[in-house]
């Protein structure tokens, strides 16, 4: 089983940052790893997925302000948020796969662990 622990979500004015992290137990090797987002009455949306080898994918709507990393030997993935917009507001879920054809933004949102959220509000 897999366990998925978020942090660093929070409260900011539009143009600041955030860093989420994502750590990652369990006896699943994870190739896939990543964020989506989650608005009341939207559909979830894919933010940004990473691969084992550290092949990165992005939403056209955060390419250039956010930047996915990972820290293998901490099974941690990281999610920097940069020129953060009203828009960006939502619930962020951290999620993982032993498949490595979720590593894509599109599909990183089906992957089959997921986290328990944390809440990002961009707000004036």
């Amino acid at each position: 089983q897999v366990q998925l622990v978020e942090s660093g979500g929070g409260s900011v004015q539009p143009g600041g940052s955030l860093n989420l992290s994502c750590a990652a137990s369990g006896d699943t090797q994870l190739d896939s790893m990543g964020w989506f987002r989650q608005v009341l009455g939207k559909a979830r949306e894919g933010i940004a997925a990473i691969d084992s080898d550290g092949s990165t994918s992005y939403a056209d709507s955060v390419k250039g302000r956010f930047t996915i990393s990972k820290d293998s030997a901490k099974n941690t993935v990281y999610l920097q948020m940069n020129s953060l917009k009203p828009e960006d507001t939502g619930m962020y879920y951290c999620a993982a796969d032993s498949m490595r054809a979720f590593a894509v933004v599109t599909m990183i949102k089906f992957a089959n662990f997921w986290g328990q959220g944390t809440q990002v509000t961009v707000s004036s």
